[in-house]
């Protein structure tokens, strides 16, 4: 065999066009034979085909009847032979894919077979495609699959008089594909990784390489992508016959739609979303989660071993009993969890989560399914953080500051509130997570200095049998809920909200304000969350109307009644039920899952979330917020 030989990359594409219909190739088979299932209706619709070579697919979509086709490829010999096989109203344009043909919002549907190898800058590729496509439009992508290629040390080339021309390539993974993508405002719709199969077997065959096929034959030899640039980033739409809270205690039956994400106090001429049999309550805002242990179970001590005395001797115990477990879920792609953790809060109608770790930029990305906080300075606790004074020093005055303590039930955890006032933490901006050791001077002390205390009451019961009484919680003035992670928590906001109502018989209208406009307050926000208010941020869930006053509706939640979660006027959660009284606009995007025995769709890319995590825990092997969470494929 001759040795590969590399050349410049100009007029590599050029030699390639000499033998480019010619020679077998196994891989352009096998997606020919896959691709087809995935194109959208072709006809009277605007196409492109990005690195169109000879016109392999463009003379395959002639015969579909678009209303009109392109193609761009920067070979001239490729298109040469290209306009030798097409209609003359085929339109082929020589450059490369990061200048694509058409004006802002021309194209339907584009086309990129086996071209992602060849170019230079995947984020300027993604840029020209989310400037040509329609909202709505859609993206083809297919490839050599990223993984098989590294795992089998396979190379893009072609032979041409005997001699093996190398091809300069680059391997995009598919995470980076789908972030990337992702960031401008496109959704999965379809992943697809085929192996080869009997009619690649047979050109093996006749390469007289068989053995090849038989190696290949059970790993994925490529990938298709199908990926759907996002309608207005708003859904405007009348709400028609629902009630609204307009406080705990009442609910407001005057006219209100949503209009370019916000709530307008009118009827619109925009579509109609009838909720009969339904209420509105605003957006949930979890003051206390940490994203990224979504996933994970609860670890700590059985029932009938001793309660822990504080956090730190939590987490010391758990990274011993439970490393192998710990170990595990963290070789889950960190993204992929912090999604997860956004999944869990918006089945539970949280809108606005506050989470309590470093700010990954996949949480403030347009696609990213729910609103985190950004604005604000933490510290982990007195225990964990050296740095607890430079950290509250270095936060703008404007901005809150949050901080576990009093985090346990033993001396140390008592005397945390008292360390903290001596080193001048505690004011107004100051929110304190946990708070378990609170007493009464304790809390008086924090009245005083207008401190807030984020309550996580499942959370300390499962870690030290116990929570704040009734009675010092109702004492605390400035009070917000959150759901911590799974690692302790009972599942999700409404476990702690409906805890607090069943075992502690907290005040419903209190519970509706730990997670409304309470934690508007202690969190600095101003666009209206934990309200519906004309004019103002358009959060909100749909739920059954059981005749009862919205704080009594919210304490009986459970997330099995959260029907719809609206996120800035777009649907990001609906049920079955809602999901049928939607138009096809609106459900774009929306993927279905089953969580707990209970249908949802879920605006993710599920496909992508589920095979990331399954990779490490297995096949149905997913809790979320301590519920078994499956992958649902529609019809």
């Amino acid at each position: 065999m001759t040795a590969p030989s590399t050349v410049s990359s100009s007029g590599t594409f050029d030699r390639w066009a000499q033998v480019y219909d010619h020679q077998l190739n196994p891989l352009l088979t096998l997606e020919e034979r896959t691709l087809p299932a995935l194109l959208p209706e072709i006809a009277g619709t605007d196409v492109l085909d990005v690195g169109c070579g000879t016109g392999r697919w463009l003379s395959r979509l002639e015969a579909l009847s678009p209303k009109s086709l392109a193609g761009i490829d920067c070979s001239p010999a490729m298109l040469e032979r290209a306009r030798l096989k097409l209609a003359p109203a085929t339109a082929l344009h020589l450059g490369d894919a990061s200048a694509l043909p058409g004006s802002d919002g021309s194209v339907e549907l584009i086309v990129a077979s086996f071209v992602l190898s060849y170019i230079d800058s995947l984020t300027a590729f993604a840029d020209e495609c989310a400037r040509v496509l329609r909202a709505g439009g859609q993206i083809l992508l297919s490839d050599m699959h990223p993984v098989t290629a590294i795992q089998r040390n396979w190379t893009r080339a072609f032979r041409i008089e005997d001699a093996s021309i190398q091809l300069p390539a680059t391997t995009y993974s598919l995470d980076d594909i789908l972030s990337t993508f992702a960031d401008r405002g496109f959704d999965l719709i379809q992943l697809t990784e085929p192996s080869f199969g009997e009619p690649e077997r047979i050109l093996f065959v006749q390469r007289g390489k068989l053995g090849d096929f038989d190696r290949f034959a059970s790993t994925p030899a490529i990938y298709l992508l199908k990926l759907q640039k996002r309608a207005s980033p708003t859904f405007d739409l009348q709400l028609a016959n629902v009630p609204w809270s307009a406080n705990e205690s009442t609910w407001d039956v005057s006219p209100i739609s949503v209009q370019d994400g916000l709530f307008v106090a009118r009827d619109t001429p925009h579509s109609s979303l009838d909720l009969t049999g339904y209420v509105l309550l605003p957006g949930l805002i979890n003051a206390h989660d940490h994203l990224e242990f979504a996933l994970f179970p609860n670890l700590g001590r059985p029932p009938d071993q001793p309660p822990f005395r504080n956090a730190a001797e939590w987490a010391q115990e758990i990274h011993q009993v439970h490393a192998h477990t710990i170990a595990q879920h963290l070789q889950v792609p960190l993204e992929t969890r912090l999604w997860w953790g956004a999944i869990r809060n918006l089945l539970s109608g949280v809108t606005t989560v506050c989470h309590h770790n470093p700010l990954h930029p996949a949480l403030t990305e347009p696609g990213f399914p729910i609103r985190v906080l950004s604005n604000f300075g933490w510290a982990h606790s007195l225990a964990f953080d050296p740095d607890l004074i430079v950290r509250f020093q270095c936060t703008p005055p404007g901005l809150p500051f949050i901080i576990h303590a009093a985090e346990g039930t033993d001396p140390q955890s008592c005397n945390e509130i008292m360390e903290l006032d001596r080193i001048n933490i505690l004011n107004d901006r100051t929110a304190l997570v946990h708070g378990l050791a609170l007493g009464t001077r304790q809390i008086a002390l924090l009245n005083e200095r207008g401190v807030a205390v984020i309550l996580c009451p499942t959370s300390n019961r499962f870690l030290f049998n116990q929570t704040l009484s009734a009675g010092l919680l109702t004492a605390i003035e400035r009070k917000a809920l959150g759901s911590d992670s799974p690692l302790t928590s009972s599942g999700d906001l409404l476990d702690e909200l409906y805890y607090l109502h069943s075992e502690q018989a907290v005040d419903p209208a209190i519970l509706y304000n730990l997670v409304t406009t309470n934690p508007a307050a202690v969190l600095r926000l101003n666009q209206g969350e934990g309200r519906i208010m004309p004019g103002k941020r358009a959060d909100f869930i749909a739920v059954r109307d059981i005749q009862t006053t919205p704080a009594q509706t919210l304490a009986q939640l459970t997330s099995a009644d959260v029907e719809l979660v609206v996120l800035e006027g777009r649907v990001q959660v609906a049920s079955p039920t809602l999901y049928a009284r939607l138009s096809q606009h609106h459900r774009s995007g929306l993927y279905l899952l089953q969580i707990g025995g209970i249908e949802r769709y879920v605006r993710a890319p599920l496909p992508h979330l589920f095979e990331s995590a399954e990779q490490v825990l297995g096949p149905g092997k997913l809790r979320l917020g301590n519920k078994e969470v499956r992958h649902l494929t529609t019809i």
